[in-house]
């Protein structure tokens, strides 16, 4: 399974690395640079395109487009490496399986190695089986995986293409800021200027130091810098959201009569 929206350059070799599965299926988000194309062309791939909500409302609706029990989930900048797939295959058909499993990722910077930076502990849920688990609908990105059993750890590594250039990953974290401020908004947290200020601070100073981004160099600044940047823009969409809500939320009055 994997979601997309303009991924040429690195949906071709997802693709290739997925291809022992049963059945690939990918949802669209309306690609414009090609993606869609390559896709719908591919003979192994089933496509389909639907407008993008959130990270966890698609993913949800892939999952029900898929017919057998054992998914995995992967981005389409994300590579399954040989060693990894060979874990899969032999956990899928082990009779001691656990119902989902934890994949660690190796961070890429363009073609390099990102080796700190608050990314070297990162895990996600990227293989379970579908009658076992299901997305929580609390997360609109970043999306938990809510599994019904016991998740196992894979020793191999997913490998994730995750900067492109700098243009492109200031707008995904623009994106994920604008996604958690909807989140939080939707769990009744309320804008605070203080928090604003100091948490993205906060944010690249624990990541470039305490998680030795530094040792990084200019990659490290430069990823710790733009996850900072997301979660100031959370704020300062949290911020917006609260006035257009207060906005809307009262009657104008013009002269003696109320506007509805």
């Amino acid at each position: 399974m994997i979601i997309t929206y303009n991924e040429m350059g690195y949906i071709e070799r997802c693709i290739d690395s997925v291809s022992f599965a049963d059945e690939i299926i990918v949802v669209d988000s309306f690609s414009t640079d090609g993606t869609y194309n390559y896709l719908v062309n591919h003979p192994k791939v089933e496509v389909v395109q639907r407008p993008f909500v959130n990270f966890t409302d698609q993913k949800s609706h892939a999952l029900k487009l898929a017919t057998n029990d054992w998914i995995l989930f992967v981005d389409a900048d994300e590579v399954v490496t040989p060693e990894l797939q060979q874990e899969i295959l032999n956990t899928i058909n082990s009779k001691n399986s656990c119902e989902a499993y934890w994949f660690y990722r190796k961070f890429m910077y363009q073609n390099r190695p990102l080796h700190f930076s608050g990314w070297q502990t990162d895990k996600n849920h990227r293989l379970f089986r579908k009658s076992k688990a299901h997305f929580t609908s609390e997360k609109l990105v970043h999306e938990t995986l809510r599994v019904n059993g016991k998740s196992g750890k894979f020793s191999a590594k997913l490998t994730h293409y995750c900067y492109k250039n700098y243009t492109d990953y200031k707008a995904k974290m623009l994106h994920y800021g604008i996604l958690k401020a909807q989140e939080a908004k939707r769990n009744g947290k309320r804008f605070n200027y203080l928090k604003m200020i100091g948490k993205p601070i906060w944010k690249f100073l624990y990541n470039y130091i305490i998680r030795l981004g530094f040792l990084d160099s200019r990659r490290g600044i430069n990823i710790c810098y733009l996850n900072a940047l997301s979660v100031y823009k959370r704020y300062h969409e949290l911020k917006r959201l609260e006035i257009l809500h207060n906005s809307t939320s009262y009657p104008k009055i013009v002269g003696k009569h109320k506007l509805a």
